[in-house]
């Protein structure tokens, strides 16, 4: 299947220049996203993983079903000020601005290994900074799995040692 195919381009947003990769067109056809899960699964399916941990919020609708299809848990990574419980924070910047994520302190175990999954890797400031909120808890990150990547803008050079799977790349 070419996964392209379903993930509508919207030029000019959110800012002039920028080429939005829009995944909702992906995401409501049912068939296309169940097999856009399924590869995404056969493509980290030899790693050996205890949780799925997805940066909100596409993330989640990236990472909860594939923790789903391989049968391990699901931690999400949350923008400051959203999760109850106690936990530790970075900052870091966007493609257009910045931000600071979180992650509850009781959420991973220390030795568990965590892939990281999203809907995008474009600069891999948010992966970046979700590899360290994940080290800071003891967590192996032992790789990272996207729907696309924007290889251009050269994000995989932040996630060396890791392996990093793309379903599909611009």
């Amino acid at each position: 299947m070419n996964f392209k195919d379903y993930i509508r381009v919207i030029p000019d947003f959110p800012q002039p220049g920028i080429r939005f990769k829009d995944i909702t067109t992906l995401l409501k056809d049912g068939p296309a996203y169940r097999t856009a899960i399924e590869a995404m699964k056969e493509q980290v399916s030899s790693l050996q993983i205890d949780l799925i941990a997805g940066p909100e919020a596409r993330g989640f609708v990236i990472g909860a079903p594939l923790a789903i299809a391989l049968g391990v848990g699901f931690v999400p990574i949350r923008k400051s000020g959203k999760l109850p419980g106690d936990t530790v924070e970075a900052a870091y910047d966007l493609e257009y601005g910045k931000d600071r994520l979180a992650i509850h302190k009781d959420s991973i175990k220390p030795g568990q290994k965590v892939l990281i999954a999203d809907d995008l890797l474009a600069t891999g400031g948010t992966i970046a900074t979700s590899i360290d909120l994940i080290r800071q808890l003891g967590g192996d990150v032992i790789g990272a799995a996207f729907l696309i990547e924007l290889s251009y803008l050269s994000g995989r050079d932040k996630l060396s040692g890791l392996e990093v799977s793309s379903l599909v790349t611009y």
